[in-house]
């Protein structure tokens, strides 16, 4: 069993088998996960760099405890304190690192298609950590993931995604692997944060977003990104939130109840609240602690596929 890719790129690259493969080979991981010793020694002989041009937490951890956990020898490299601050381009970065022996690049950049291009540069497997405003496939998997373990299946499921849907590289991953998997997807957010002609892509577009919540089984919620932003988009935070924030008391106020999702960080206050991010809608922490194990499936898949070449 292998991936149909020597890379993880993006959603739109993956076949609806593929998606399948890691979401099994991800159950057989969250079983390990909850041993006594929760390391195997599958990767034991790779060597991952992990390469963020960009900040993160959560993704970040969530790949080197992967890594961690399945053997791997791992190297951290940030952008900031490197040769990068001296001019040094990309493809040199990778050449070095690379020279090195390096089996497979976990890579985090601002500039959509870095990983792209990168794959088509350097002989190493690439998983891409969120490129620009482009894709985050791990997290688009990881939500599908604790959507389907959260209601069983997602054929035929209704998935609200709001927010900031123009500037999130997690919204277009959520919707190429929702969609493959048969959910139906609406995107709600204010008009100057929804991209033209979305719609194309297969996915309902409202600005209510009350009705997208009464549409919907789970509600993935996105944080406003103002640092992608180079100009102003709604006059104010205080008035994004009384707006298209979502709060315990506009749950409460539903027809019916509905999980509540957020790729994090969380602007509490802002697009989520605290009493609703904390409530028993809410499946965030399981989000996270998917993230590790389909995040080992991924770079078990691939150093397999590797080797099988």
């Amino acid at each position: 069993m292998s991936l149909s890719t020597k890379h993880l790129l993006g959603i739109k690259d993956l076949k609806t088998s593929d998606i399948e493969l890691i979401f099994k080979t991800a159950d057989n991981f969250k079983e390990i996960l909850k041993r006594p010793i929760k390391k195997v020694p599958t990767l034991r002989d790779t060597t991952i760099v992990n390469l963020f041009y960009e900040n993160s937490t959560r993704t970040r951890i969530s790949f080197e405890l992967a890594e961690k956990r399945l053997g791997a020898d791992t190297i951290n490299f940030s952008a900031s304190g490197s040769s990068v601050s001296k001019g040094e381009t990309l493809i040199d970065t990778a050449k070095n690192i690379l020279s090195m022996k390096v089996d497979m690049v976990v890579m985090r950049h601002s500039a959509s298609g870095a990983p792209h291009f990168l794959a088509n540069h350097i002989d190493a497997a690439i998983i891409n950590a969120g490129d620009g405003t482009n894709e985050h496939p791990t997290q688009g998997l990881l939500d599908a993931y604790s959507i389907r373990e959260k209601h069983g299946t997602l054929r035929g499921k209704k998935i609200a995604i709001l927010g900031d849907i123009m500037h999130s590289r997690v919204a277009l991953s959520n919707i190429y692997c929702l969609k493959k998997l048969g959910a139906e997807v609406t995107v709600a957010g204010p008009p100057t944060l929804i991209p033209k002609h979305i719609d194309s892509l297969g996915v309902h577009v409202t600005y209510d977003i009350k009705e997208a919540l009464n549409w919907c089984d789970v509600a993935n919620i996105l944080r406003i990104q103002l640092e992608r932003q180079n100009m102003p988009l709604f006059s104010s935070l205080r008035e994004y939130s009384l707006f298209y924030g979502v709060n315990k008391q506009l749950l409460d106020s539903l027809q019916k109840e509905i999980t509540i999702m957020h790729p994090g960080p969380i602007n509490r206050g802002v697009e989520l609240s605290s009493d609703a991010a904390d409530s028993h809608h809410s499946i965030i922490l399981n989000q996270v602690e998917n993230g590790v194990a389909i995040r080992m499936a991924v770079l078990y898949l691939l150093a397999g596929k590797k080797e099988l070449e």
